[in-house]
């Protein structure tokens, strides 16, 4: 077998990082898409909430769709993400909210020192890792997002400064059922 060197363990380890990420995403996703992640036993559906612990709660709670849904695929759809070649940044970063979320989530209904709070930052930091091996990458993806962009036309000062009754208006228009689609519409020409 021939030795690898330092560049090709630390790229092999990458991949086996892109694995295990996507690996648990996947699962997790599946998991909640099938039914076999949230929920409570009926058994706790009986008892009364002061007896209920806010992890039987918080599942409780999550069992409810769209959410259980919606959490299932973003956690699929991730995974796929990571583990393509052409798509891992965009994996990876979408992944970082997702992690925290179930860190914080696992942090506030089960307490700081579980299993899966202990196991949370470590996924964090392999996010991490991956992002700095492709930072070639990375670094010119996050320029380019958080470039200077500025509007298209130049206003008077008063349109700047009616700028939130106008955007207090917009709010109103969309609490209209069906009377922000027309407007847009309407603005756009459709």
């Amino acid at each position: 077998m021939k030795k690898l060197n330092k560049g090709q363990i630390w790229d092999y380890f990458i991949l086996v990082a892109r694995c295990l990420l996507a690996g648990l995403l996947l699962s997790y996703g599946l998991a909640k898409i099938s039914g076999h992640q949230f929920g409570v036993p009926k058994e706790v559906m009986n008892m009364a909430l002061k007896d209920i612990d806010l992890f039987r709660v918080s599942w409780y709670l999550a069992d409810h769709e769209p959410f259980k849904s919606f959490i299932g695929i973003s956690q699929m759809l991730t995974a796929m993400l990571i583990l393509y070649n052409r798509t891992v940044i965009l994996g990876t970063f979408i992944s970082i909210p997702i992690w925290l979320n179930i860190l914080v989530w696992d942090i506030t209904f089960m307490g700081l020192m579980t299993p899966f709070t202990i196991l949370l930052p470590f996924y964090l930091l392999l996010t991490v890792l991956i992002l700095l091996h492709y930072k070639t990458q990375v670094i010119p993806a996050l320029q380019l997002c958080t470039r200077n962009t500025t509007i298209k036309y130049k206003y008077p000062i008063w349109a700047y400064l009616i700028l939130p009754v106008l955007a207090f208006c917009l709010q109103i228009i969309a609490a209209i059922p069906g009377g922000s689609i027309r407007w847009i519409v309407k603005m756009l020409n459709l």
